[in-house]
């Protein structure tokens, strides 16, 4: 994998750059749709490279663990040839669900043991395993095994939480360096800063993850219940000591306003379900303000959904036809939401882009969070 920032903006420190792996170029800043389970919610990959024009989606290691399994990805010949996805993947390491799963888990020394949300099964993910499990997923960029603390967080439980994650990711290099990929093409490891919203143990974590010298660096246990001035004071203080020729990944996150605003802290890659989540329940993201496409007062009203949306439906549905569509609980209108929101914070990113380019990108943020922050 390669990286290159191209421009700084003068203003921020926002940054546009170009990641390239075996699987193609990605621009940067970017925004990467979830497909947890080797699928976007409600989109069909082609609508993801045609109409959304995504260069890299993520998915799930714990999830695909469980299902459809390790044997069948490997069957397939990888994540790539299983989903029909032929542009770059990045896999997380199961290590959210170690926080998101913390009434069937227990956190050892040597890995984790849960039980599945599935069935029940047991089931104990070490960092060696979550290596081998993502070598058989075949994404192109892949996360080290970390524990993500709860928020809040309570210092000592933080420091030690850290300790954890650190020691857990020299297993993770050290696997790394005894396996090979499987379907070839390079994979490349993203160590995860934690230490909750400690600036200290954020800094401690930050130095140590920067002098693993990895590809590129992921910034985690963030958008967990904290409140956001709490987020992008921990951001800025990690971008600050992160090497400035690798990217930097904010897991998790979040709103269209958080990622303009942890882009001028000079991060480049994000990812978050809410999108499609939002979208599923009516809830659409525009340049003018948030839209509950649910409401009486778009019964009628026969405007594009988004004058200035990046995406064929927006130009080709109302938002009268897409109100009909959830009052009539037809999927259609949900699939529509999310390609329209997805398309949204894709075009936000690549503005993003066009603005630090232009030098002007502080500017263009001010005035797309004052628009956004609107309730329509």
């Amino acid at each position: 994998m390669k990286f290159t920032c191209q421009h700084t903006d003068t203003g921020s420190k926002a940054r546009a750059g170009a990641i390239t792996t075996d699987h193609g170029q990605i621009e940067t800043p970017i925004f990467m749709p979830v497909g947890t389970q080797a699928s976007v919610k409600g989109i069909h990959q082609k609508d993801l490279k045609q109409e959304i024009n995504s260069d890299i989606i993520l998915a799930n290691t714990y999830h695909l663990y469980l299902r459809p399994s390790v044997e069948i990805l490997e069957q397939a010949g990888g994540i790539h040839k299983f989903m029909n996805w032929d542009r770059n993947l990045l896999s997380d390491s199961g290590g959210y669900q170690v926080y998101s799963l913390a009434a069937n888990r227990k956190i050892e020394e040597d890995g984790v043991r849960f039980k599945s949300h599935i069935n029940g099964s047991s089931h104990f993910f070490t960092p060696e395993k979550a290596i081998d499990i993502q070598r058989s997923i075949g994404a192109d960029i892949i996360m080290a095994f970390d524990e993500c603390p709860p928020y809040p967080c309570d210092y000592t439980y933080s420091k030690n939480s850290m300790a954890l994650t650190h020691r857990w990711l020299n297993r993770c290099i050290q696997q790394m360096n005894n396996t090979d990929p499987k379907y070839g093409h390079e994979q490349s490891l993203f160590p995860i800063v934690q230490g909750s919203t400690y600036k200290d143990l954020r800094a401690e974590s930050a130095k140590y993850i920067a002098d693993v010298d990895a590809p590129g660096n992921a910034i985690g246990g963030l958008s967990v219940g904290e409140p956001a001035e709490e987020m992008y004071a921990m951001a800025d203080e990690v971008c600050s000591i992160l090497p400035r020729d690798k990217p930097r990944y904010l897991m998790g996150v979040g709103t269209p306003i958080n990622i303009l605003e942890s882009i001028s802290l000079g991060v480049d890659m994000f990812d978050c379900v809410m999108p499609t989540r939002n979208g599923r329940n009516g809830m659409l993201f525009t340049s003018y303000g948030t839209i509950n496409i649910k409401n009486k007062k778009w019964e009628n009203d026969h405007s594009p959904i988004d004058p200035d949306g990046p995406t064929f439906v927006d130009r080709d549905y109302s938002k009268a036809y897409l109100r009909h569509l959830f009052a009539a609980n037809e999927f259609l209108g949900r699939q529509i939401a999310s390609i329209h929101n997805l398309g949204f914070y894709l075009w936000l990113a690549r503005e993003a882009r066009k603005h630090i380019l232009s030098d002007d990108f502080v500017d263009w943020k001010n005035k797309m969070v004052h628009q956004m922050n609107n309730r329509l």
